[in-house]
């Protein structure tokens, strides 16, 4: 464990728990040890944004401990290591007080091919790239029948747009104990049907083979691009675009600039148990996982590519000083 090798004089072994090959739901078994306790119980526990709410302010957010009370001054901190405004509102429960914090950025981007973008437009030119998408749903379309008249597609299929659609309405699906649909959540009916009716994608199901093969050119058209946030980057299309190495598949033709709409997408947000017995040294622990910006923290480690050694990885955090202080670059 990278924080016992730093800080040595940490008096109790880190053990992990990982459910990812066992046959259990994993919410189910962390639920149902936070309610044992014992030695069944976790001191740290991570939860998925998609999973946030309910151990912030519903049946589970009992369990949680104010990161104030853990010794961590929050304010000060979120503000050196500049943490967006989502991290911070995610985390913080009904009192206003943080109770959980994510390290991973997830801020999202529109992930294109440079090849398609100098044939179609004559520049790859991330700046000029976005103001051709972008801002807004109109442009994007524009610039899809711009695609088509060359031979490409935008996106491999229309439940492309539903995500970043959806993630960037201004209201959540329960507004005052009843269903609502946001505005922003009901013009993906009507932009996914002009994009499926004009041939503007290869209409693929997102997660499915044929998704995956506009990645690397074997799929009906060629895929402009695709959304996600760095972890789209990394383990998704690099491992899919048919190459190790420039000049291999369509690896090293990728480049990323802002989407038509902000949004973000995943991370996990990282909670210490109000019952654990040990939260007189967890508090500097989960400060060095969530808000230390400096260059011993663990955010500086991951985005500079040196957490694992091999620096061909650079994950996004969500420390804005630690993005402006890593480069950005990878041959990808």
């Amino acid at each position: 464990m990278r924080y016992k090798e730093l800080n040595p004089d940490f008096p109790y072994e880190i053990k992990p728990y990982s459910f990812a090959t066992a046959d259990v739901d994993f919410h189910v078994a962390l639920n149902e040890s936070l309610e044992a306790g014992g030695s069944r119980m976790p001191d740290i526990y991570c939860i998925g944004s998609g999973h946030v709410m309910e151990y912030i302010h519903g049946d589970m957010a009992m369990y949680a401990t104010p990161y104030r009370d853990l010794g961590i001054d929050v304010e000060s901190l979120a503000k050196e290591a500049d943490i967006p405004r989502y991290v911070i509102d995610m985390g913080s429960n009904a009192d206003g007080q943080v109770v959980a914090l994510s390290y991973q950025g997830t801020g999202s981007a529109f992930i294109y091919r440079r090849s398609i973008a100098k044939t179609v437009w004559g520049t790859d030119d991330p700046e000029i790239i976005r103001d051709k998408i972008g801002p807004g749903w109109d442009r994007f379309l524009e610039a899809a029948a711009d695609l088509k008249v060359r031979g490409y597609v935008m996106v491999s299929g229309y439940d492309d747009l539903w995500f970043p659609m959806a993630a960037s309405a201004e209201n959540p699906w329960i507004v005052d104990g009843k269903l609502h649909i946001d505005s922003y959540r009901e013009a993906f009916l009507d932009l996914a049907k002009q994009f499926h009716d004009r041939g503007y994608t290869n209409n693929t199901t997102t997660w499915l083979t044929e998704w995956y093969d506009g990645m690397k050119d074997t799929g009906p058209k060629k895929v402009f691009g695709y959304f996600g946030p760095s972890w789209m980057v990394n383990y998704v299309i690099t491992n899919n675009c048919g190459g190790k190495q420039p000049g291999e598949g369509t690896y090293g033709d990728w480049a990323v600039c802002e989407p038509p709409a902000g949004f973000f997408w995943g991370g996990f947000w990282v909670f210490v148990n109000k019952n654990s017995e040990h939260k007189e040294v967890l508090g500097d622990l989960i400060r060095w996982i969530t808000l230390d910006s400096s260059e011993a923290g663990l955010q500086y480690s991951w985005a500079s590519g040196t957490f694992d050694g091999n620096g061909r990885v650079r994950d996004a955090v969500t420390s804005g000083t630690v993005m402006g202080n890593v480069p950005g670059e990878i041959d990808f």
